[in-house]
């Protein structure tokens, strides 16, 4: 079963996919009027059957709902929820401990932190 793990966010969205239980993580997508046709595509292209979906506490919470709710009626998938309090923090480590170069955070935190998302799944 090929998972597809989000890591919601207002202006960028993380995504990691696992195939076998092995992780990769996928270029972050900008959060726009084209975000579901993006996913749709990249769901399709992965040959997923399963979404995960971060959610956080507070104001983020009631948005990531609001776009779980717009995805499910796009794709017919099992969606489901993850905690992912301070997934973005261990995504942070991550990149320090492999000593990332600063230019690339911005482009990688969040698949980062969708892969750790998955991760927790997965294990």
């Amino acid at each position: 079963m090929n998972s597809l793990a989000i890591d919601f966010g207002t202006k960028r969205i993380g995504l990691a996919y696992s195939i076998s239980n092995i992780i990769f993580t996928l270029p972050m997508v900008k959060n726009d009027d084209k975000i579901f046709i993006k996913l749709k595509q990249i769901i399709l292209e992965n040959n997923i059957s399963q979404v995960y979906v971060g959610l956080s506490e507070g104001k983020i919470s009631e948005m990531t709902k609001k776009f779980i709710e717009k995805l499910s009626d796009m794709i017919k998938l099992p969606i489901e929820t993850v905690e992912e309090a301070v997934s973005t923090i261990e995504a942070d480590n991550l990149f320090l401990e492999n000593k990332k170069k600063q230019k690339t955070y911005q482009k990688e935190i969040d698949s980062m932190a969708a892969a750790i998302i998955l991760n927790r799944v997965i294990n």
